[in-house]
């Protein structure tokens, strides 16, 4: 019997959503970034190695979704020096987030992912399956592709991205952290 393998899809989606301390459903999705010139693949098995921040947000063209890009955006430097990358994605296309890009955003440090099949998002449990939309999902895979946080919210409240920050730093610490831990307070130690 001969089997087809498409090398440009990469999806581990089941029937349950992405769960903590699980496996992090794998994505391979085409992707824009920069000013918006071109479009790349963005793979999450390629990025074995680094912390990956991946957050969803509703549509292209919104009125909070651009403060939460820019504001990721501003803050790239700070997610580099903890060896995280960060990656974004709706359920809009590629050419919709360059228009978006060229016409408001402004260049980018990171990607913006094309999950227009929304099986990704499906995948992150995101997906408002009606609408055809995503939820404002955040979250964080480590190194070995083990997601370790995971924060979904209504459309209409924006993400503090000093707090995946500060949940960040505190994973890498490896450490057990109080009620608002911050970096370099005490942790309760190994567990």
């Amino acid at each position: 019997m001969h089997h087809e393998h498409n090398n440009h899809h990469e999806c581990k989606c089941s029937n349950k959503p992405a769960q903590v301390e699980s496996p992090a459903p794998l994505f391979d999705l085409e992707a824009c970034e920069g000013s918006g010139e071109h479009f790349t693949r963005v793979k999450l098995s390629a990025l074995k190695g680094k912390w990956v921040i991946l957050f969803f947000y509703p549509l292209d063209f919104t009125f909070i979704c651009p403060t939460e890009i820019t504001g990721f955006n501003s803050r790239f430097d700070e997610f580099t020096k903890l060896n995280a990358v960060i990656v974004g994605a709706s359920t809009d296309s590629v050419h919709s987030h360059k228009a978006w890009i060229n016409g408001t955003l402004g260049k980018l440090k990171y990607p913006i992912m094309a999950d227009m099949t929304r099986e990704v998002s499906r995948a992150y449990g995101v997906l408002l399956e009606n609408a055809g939309t995503a939820l404002r999902g955040a979250f964080i895979i480590d190194p070995d592709g083990i997601l370790k946080y995971s924060v979904i919210s209504d459309d209409n409240v924006g993400r503090n991205v000093d707090e995946i920050l500060r949940v960040l730093e505190a994973l890498q610490t490896g450490e057990r952290c109080p009620v608002n831990w911050k970096p370099g307070e005490a942790t309760l130690g190994k567990a």
